[in-house]
């Protein structure tokens, strides 16, 4: 270790305060170090388009070209409606609007609420068939649930006293393996729909088993998933008590 002398002690002292004072105008003049910005709040994507819109459209300019009556059944849901093509056979003297959308899910049919049931229609009841493509996707029963609540909700805004009908998912031959998500689907609707007013329920899951329980298989067409005339007709037995009236005359057979 170095030794210092007593003489040279001022000197140090000296040259310790000139760095001192050095060092502290140079951290002065320094510029202040940036401080971070704050990020950007994040901003909501807008929505994307619906891959039903093109349908919608379709229905709507319709609609336009020829206004619908007031009054009528509405059907609104997915491909068991949109493929009902002995509708006005299997219900005669009933003004029905078919507003069936191949593919459509209940998620959809929330999308579309107000355009596939506006209150241009007054319709005197809302009859739904749609779930089944939703559980074939994998969406849950509780998913399906939420959604009809949702939808029903904003019926409701426009059409506070129409009746709607929430028809069970159908046990189809080819999706036969989705059967107990189904009935749960089917249960959890059913139970909801028994505690509110002007819900309805239709039940068609039992009335298209066998004795023993299993899909008939003469209900279907080719592909075992959408019901044939024989089928829906058993639909119409089963949902009539709520239709009420024929609103118009039955056509004279010949």
């Amino acid at each position: 270790m170095t030794n210092l002398s007593p003489s040279s002690r001022p000197f140090l002292l000296l040259a310790a305060g000139l760095l001192g004072a050095f060092a502290s105008a140079a951290f002065a003049a320094a510029p202040a170090a940036p401080v971070p910005a704050a990020p950007a709040a994040p901003v909501a994507a807008a929505p994307a388009a619906n891959r039903f819109e093109k349908d919608v459209l379709a229905y709507e300019a319709a609609d336009k070209a020829s206004p619908p009556p007031k009054g009528a059944i509405l059907l609104a849901g997915d491909s068991q409606f949109f493929r009902w093509k002995t509708l006005a056979e299997d219900l005669p003297g009933y003004t029905v609007l078919n507003r069936g959308i191949d593919s459509l899910q209940m998620a959809d049919l929330l999308f579309f609420a107000e355009r596939l049931v506006p209150v241009a229609y007054q319709p005197r009841l809302v009859v739904l068939h749609v779930g089944g493509n939703d559980v074939h996707n994998g969406r849950k029963p509780e998913q399906v649930l939420a959604d009809f609540k949702a939808f029903v909700a904003r019926v409701r805004v426009a059409l506070p006293t129409v009746p709607i009908a929430f028809t069970s998912t159908t046990p189809g031959p080819a999706r036969w393996d989705e059967r107990e998500v189904r009935v749960l689907t089917n249960r959890l609707l059913k139970e909801y729909i028994a505690t509110q007013k002007n819900l309805h329920f239709i039940d068609l899951w039992d009335a298209l088993l066998t004795p023993d329980g299993k899909p008939r298989e003469d209900l279907w067409v080719e592909d075992r998933i959408h019901p044939n005339q024989a089928g829906y007709q058993i639909r119409v037995k089963i949902m009539r008590p709520l239709l009420g009236e024929p609103d118009k005359p039955a056509r004279p057979t010949k």
